[in-house]
């Protein structure tokens, strides 16, 4: 490939001169007539002919060189440009002297612009994650029913396999932490309660606050922190891997296959986790009770039946599956936002946990203004 040239031939009684341009002008080649271009500039004086007739290839990046070349020779006389190809003449003619760059406008905004802009954007970013939560809710319950027609369920591997993972070992986690939430708030309870003489309410208190509260919400809060964000990880990960874009290609719905089997294991195993951190909680408390007050295991287990019924379990309880299903749809909505970055997978694994948790207290405390209306 031949590389670019120029050849200088000054008119008769040196009135001006006469460049030949030769070779290949391409981005690539240019470079060996840049420093010839900035001598000829410097010399240069009266009419200057550029003849491209011998330009076997010429790109823009070249024909913004020879048009550079004409414009400054037309500051100190004419400048013309001839032989090549009307294709090479058209192309040089039609760059601009100067090229194009727009220049970013920053307008000056208002105090009101700048403090209800993030107001409005924060709102629109909860109308999309409410959109894409009922998108994914919406997808999981179709896939559903279409593996129902074609007489196939769910995959049964697929929901004992998440159970698995977020029901049998979060157990540990599950038992030391309501074991320890049901001894401090025991203790505290218990030194309160001991000014006014009534240590042995202490059971009443841990009995229904457990029940009713704190069992389900520090559990599903649990649950939001360790299985919410596995699900947004696994899920973000398949979509940097463009494994969700081969699911759809083959034919598979991504909401069916990767959230729906979450969905279901989540539901099944969050009723259960409560359950055993009551009974933790309420294990903690008993030890306490009896080495800080005196309170002996069977006065505790005859105070805590008549302080609770079924309907204060129940209370508890019945909060478990809808939590659930809004951890693993908040979740599984952050991992299908993730982008191609690690940066993108730890910000929305992040928002997940952060989503998730403030959802679940925001549930658990319209649930207590629906039992108090209906005195439940």
């Amino acid at each position: 490939m031949n590389n670019a040239a120029i050849d200088v031939e000054p008119f008769e009684g040196g009135a001006g001169q006469r460049l030949r341009l030769s070779g290949v002008w391409r981005n690539t080649t240019i470079n060996t007539v840049l420093d010839q271009i900035g001598q000829l500039q410097s010399d240069r004086a009266g009419r200057v002919e550029i003849d491209i007739s011998d330009i076997s290839v010429l790109d823009t990046s070249g024909a913004w060189l020879i048009r550079r070349m004409q414009l400054a020779a037309a500051k100190q006389g004419d400048a013309e440009v001839v032989g090549g190809s009307d294709v090479m003449r058209e192309l040089i003619a039609a760059l601009p002297e100067q090229p194009d760059i727009p220049k970013r406008q920053h307008a000056p905004r208002s105090l009101a612009q700048r403090v209800l802009e993030p107001i409005g954007k924060f709102v629109v970013n909860i109308w999309h994650d409410m959109v894409g939560m009922s998108y994914v809710l919406g997808s999981a319950v179709r896939g559903a029913q279409s593996k129902e027609k074609r007489g196939r369920s769910s995959s049964i591997a697929s929901v004992v396999n998440q159970m698995d993972h977020m029901g049998v070992r979060a157990v540990p986690i599950i038992l030391l932490m309501s074991f320890l939430i049901g001894a401090i708030i025991a203790q505290q309870g218990a030194f309160q309660l001991r000014y006014f003489g009534a240590e042995v309410f202490v059971v009443d208190l841990v009995g229904i606050l457990q029940l009713r509260e704190i069992g389900v919400l520090l559990t599903a809060i649990m649950v939001a922190g360790r299985s919410g964000s596995a699900i947004t990880a696994e899920i973000g990960s398949m979509k940097m891997r463009e494994e969700v874009d081969a699911l759809k290609v083959i034919g598979l719905n991504p909401i069916g296959v990767l959230v729906l089997p979450r969905i279901i294991a989540l539901v099944i195993v969050l009723p259960l986790l409560t359950v055993i951190a009551n009974f933790a909680s309420l294990y903690g408390a008993a030890i306490v009770t009896w080495a800080y007050s005196g309170i002996t295991f069977q006065v505790f287990l005859s105070r805590l039946h008549d302080a609770v019924d079924y309907t204060t379990l129940a209370a508890g309880l019945i909060k478990a599956p809808f939590m659930a299903i809004v951890i693993s749809i908040v979740a599984a909505v952050e991992g299908m936002k993730v982008g191609g970055s690690a940066e993108s997978l730890g910000q929305h694994v992040t928002a997940s946990v952060v989503k998730s948790i403030f959802v679940v207290i925001l549930m658990d405390g319209l649930f207590a203004m629906f039992y108090a209306a209906i005195n439940f």
